[in-house]
């Protein structure tokens, strides 16, 4: 697993918990979002900096600036040709990032919905949450916007996957709920047994299931495709789990605000 922490420092842990990290090249860069592409290396927003990095599992950094002054870039994904997306909060714009270091930059239809997380879907767009637009966002590799809305009003969608369904499933942080949406914009909504639970990230599992963190709630939760909801909750008080991934055995790693790494293993 690999994770960003507030020391601007680039961490990896593995099954063993042993933990080697990386200082970034621009201090207090404020990385929000990381991936792997399909080449090993890691690609991160640098919310603070204005920045997409890139880093090699040895080390090695580039980075790139944003043509937008402080765009604060959040999200970020790969799509089906290697290209990197991401999202601006402020200013409202989706990013594009070729292998050759080109950036485009593609307006949303208002400014002021701060896009957050984004993720390929199955029908090959792109598709993102817009936390104060209370809708998910479509656009296609050419930038071409579509946007969906939904129905619990101010729900505060943040985090999204796609699904093991061939939907895209995002949480609601406000809203209490975990959303399933299809590729043609319909939309069900899942309500969180623990209140204010305060849902952040959500990734696809193996079962047919998808996992996310409940920042508020102190736990991990499961949902299935068909929308049943279990809590597993966390050993340590008030840890605020935030990112998630799973680990090459099907187990759940999250970080912890509380300077910590957890791991979730289901016993079968």
């Amino acid at each position: 697993m690999v994770y960003g922490t507030t020391g601007n420092r680039i961490g990896r842990i593995n099954a063993a918990g042993e933990i080697i990290s990386f200082s970034l090249p621009t201090e207090n860069a404020g990385v929000m979002s990381n991936i792997s592409d399909r080449t090993g290396d890691l690609w991160f927003t640098e919310y603070q900096a204005n920045k997409i990095g890139r880093m090699s599992l040895s080390g090695y950094f580039t980075e790139y600036e944003l043509p937008s002054a402080n765009s604060a870039p959040f999200g970020i994904t790969e799509d089906r040709e290697g290209a990197i997306w991401f999202t601006e909060m402020n200013g409202g714009n989706i990013g594009r990032l070729t292998a050759s270091g080109e950036i485009t930059e593609f307006e949303l239809p208002s400014s002021d919905t701060f896009p957050s997380f984004i993720v390929p879907g199955s029908d090959g767009a792109l598709w993102f949450t817009q936390n104060q637009g209370n809708s998910i966002g479509r656009i296609t590799t050419e930038g071409d916007v579509t946007e969906f809305p939904i129905p619990t009003p101010n729900s505060g969608p943040v985090g999204i996957t796609g699904g093991p369904d061939g939907a895209l499933w995002f949480v609601q942080i406000i809203g209490n709920k975990i959303g399933r949406m299809t590729t043609s914009g319909e939309v069900e909504e899942f309500m969180i047994p623990t209140s204010n639970a305060r849902p952040h990230a959500i990734i696809s599992g193996e079962n047919e299931d998808l996992w996310f963190t409940e920042w508020g709630g102190n736990k991990i939760g499961r949902i299935t495709v068909q929308g049943m909801v279990t809590e597993y909750p966390i050993p340590t008080k008030h840890a605020e789990p935030h990112g998630l991934a799973m680990g090459e055995k099907g187990e759940i790693w999250f970080a912890e605000e509380c300077n910590r790494i957890g791991r979730l293993i289901i016993s079968t």
